[in-house]
């Protein structure tokens, strides 16, 4: 009688197991950039140095979001309106080292980004407050840091939002961003 109450107890936690799912796979998938390019191979650069120079200075987590043949800026992205840059989870940008964001000294830390895009310009805030989804958690009096640019148009049709990051001079980064046929590019200097 105990075995058949011990195999029976066993057969119910069994059923139990399988019946967890994993989540469905997402149409925006999660992306990460880094500054410089090549940091997370740096423990496959066999001199020292360069390994050295390839530590993570700025890395970025973002969803990317396809064009998907509609117009995006204006319509999907509303002029005028806080865009998470990008889909699902707000955009995570973590600095290793101290920068220069705007005009703005702002400590190593991570931050959410965030841009109030219109038709010539974009504006870029960092905001203390992470872990949100969308722009539903974003609270403006948590800005820390602010920068304008302008936007330009791109040669190309860019399917997917993307992030990418380089050295546009000694220890200046440019965050490059491209969607549809629209680029932003934001200067960081790095302390």
């Amino acid at each position: 009688m105990k075995k058949i109450v011990a195999t029976m107890i066993f057969a119910v936690a069994a059923l139990n197991v399988n019946a967890q799912e994993f989540a469905k796979l997402d149409k925006s998938g999660l992306d990460a950039a880094f500054y410089p390019e090549n940091a997370p191979k740096r423990a496959f650069i066999k001199d020292k140095t360069k390994q050295l120079e390839a530590e993570p200075k700025i890395r970025i987590l973002y969803s990317r979001p396809l064009k998907k043949e509609r117009e995006i800026f204006g319509k999907v992205v509303k002029f005028n309106e806080a865009w998470r840059i990008g889909a699902n989870e707000s955009t995570e940008i973590l600095f290793m080292t101290d920068v220069i964001f705007g005009e703005t000294k702002v400590k190593a830390g991570r931050y959410t980004l965030i841009a109030i895009p219109t038709e010539k310009e974009w504006t870029i805030k960092l905001n203390t407050e992470n872990d949100g989804w969308g722009n539903y958690s974003y609270d403006k009096s948590k800005d820390i840091a602010s920068v304008t640019v302008p936007t330009s148009s791109s040669d190309k049709e860019i399917e997917a939002l993307s992030i990418t990051m380089y050295e546009k001079s000694k220890n200046v980064v440019h965050i490059k961003i491209g969607w549809d046929n629209t680029i932003a590019e934001i200067p960081v200097t790095l302390q």
